[in-house]
């Protein structure tokens, strides 16, 4: 156990030293990016400070003040080199020339551990005041030592208001730019955790169809047994109960798979979405599947109502299984279309593609458990439970469909009560 915590504890110091040193160089380069606005006067405005900021929000330092510190060495000896190898400038003068830029990131990386960045990264707008202010501090900071070395000129109210304009559009750009990442980074971890749980939901409805059969098949054992014992037949009586009681035990364990898949869809309930959140969802994900089965399919989606649902596990079950469905039953390339309207107090949705449709004398088994027309390279079937699982959502939000099969295609339509799927 000590060896391996040792051995954890070393990766974590490499990986935090290569980030460390990732963001001192990057900076330093970044830095070279730059606007001089004072004539005269060494000051500048580059986007290594932006580089200094983001880095620090996206991949968290163990030490603020030492990547400040090690930041701020690496940017004044980058610019000693350039100086020196690009410009002849003599060593010294160049030293004191960039020094000051050492101070700005310390003083910037200081403040940020003072406050404790990490309690901010949700307040945007906080977080860019707090970087405005620090800023500002370290941009004033590097001015005064630079006024102390070289003897230039301070800054005026007019100069002095530039450096807070800047520090206040670079701070807010960055936190701006920070939160774009991460509200992509949370739509993409939801968009994954609604499409398990819709996958569990969907199990979990064939789990409860399957423990009804189960109750079924206990009762009939146990009535088995019974009448056995009524006709003295020992042997087998005791045969009999001994199946109802195997059986009596695979449904607890059903029951407590089922609680736990139950306790799983309804957590991924809490966040509530638009159907036209859901309808975006289904789109997305089927368009990777039709990548990854490598057929070029149109989505075309047209709505007329949008609001918020309760019901988002089930609709993007009942969704996903039918759209999956028509992205397997085009060929090579086709379209399929989404219609999402209001009619009577009901909600309706419709999905049409432009596969191989669906024989006709087919079309009153097809939502029977074990009807499939898939088959893999080896010949085996598909389950045959997705369009089972479709008409048990639909039955449990007290919904009808519908299905048209034709010579191109097929159309489902589905009517669900808006009561019973708006939040």
């Amino acid at each position: 156990m000590f060896s391996k915590n040792k051995l954890f504890s070393h990766h974590l110091n490499r990986t935090s030293g290569v980030a460390l040193i990732v963001t001192a160089l990057l900076t330093a380069i970044a830095s070279e990016i730059k606007v001089v606005p004072f004539e005269g006067m060494e000051f500048r405005f580059g986007l290594g400070s932006i580089t200094f900021f983001l880095f620090i929000l996206i991949w968290p330092p163990v030490s603020l003040i030492r990547t400040g510190i090690i930041t701020g060495v690496i940017v004044v000896c980058f610019r000693l080199v350039e100086d020196i190898v690009l410009y002849e400038a003599v060593a010294v003068t160049s030293l004191l020339t960039h020094l000051p830029a050492f101070l700005f990131y310390f003083i910037f990386a200081l403040g940020l551990h003072l406050i404790k960045i990490e309690r901010y990264k949700t307040h945007p707008f906080i977080l860019g005041a707090w970087s405005s202010l620090f800023d500002l501090i370290g941009n004033g900071s590097e001015q005064l030592m630079r006024h102390g070395l070289l003897y230039q000129a301070n800054l005026d109210l007019r100069e002095f208001a530039l450096i807070s304009g800047v520090a206040i559009f670079r701070s807010y750009f960055v936190v701006g730019l920070y939160s774009s990442i991460t509200v992509s980074e949370h739509k993409k971890r939801m968009q994954e955790m609604l499409e398990v749980g819709s996958e569990l939901y969907a199990e979990s409805l064939y789990l409860q169809k399957s423990m009804n059969h189960i109750e079924q098949i206990t009762a009939a054992s146990h009535d088995l047994y019974r009448k056995l014992k009524k006709k003295e037949l020992h042997q087998l009586s005791v045969q009999a109960l001994s199946i109802a009681q195997e059986i009596h035990e695979v449904k607890k364990d059903s029951q407590r798979i089922l609680s736990g898949l139950t306790k799983i869809t309804l957590r991924e309930r809490d966040d509530h979405l638009f159907l036209s959140d859901v309808l975006n969802l289904v789109v997305m994900a089927n368009e990777k599947y039709s990548e990854l089965l490598k057929k070029k399919i149109m989505f075309h989606s047209h709505t007329t109502i949008d609001f918020q649902t309760d019901q988002q596990i089930p609709l993007l079950a009942l969704y996903n299984n039918l759209t999956a469905n028509a992205v397997e039953a085009i060929n090579e390339k086709g379209e399929i279309h989404f219609e999402l309207f209001e009619e009577s107090a009901h909600t309706c949705f419709v999905i049409k593609d432009t596969g191989k449709g669906i024989p006709k004398e087919d079309v009153s088994i097809i939502f029977e458990p074990g009807y499939t027309t898939k088959f893999n390279e080896q010949g085996v079937a598909a389950t045959g439970i997705g369009l089972s699982h479709v008409e048990e959502i639909i039955h449990r939000l007290e919904g009808q469909i519908h299905i048209e099969t034709r010579e191109k295609g097929t159309v489902f339509r589905i009517s669900i009560p808006t009561k019973n799927i708006r939040k």
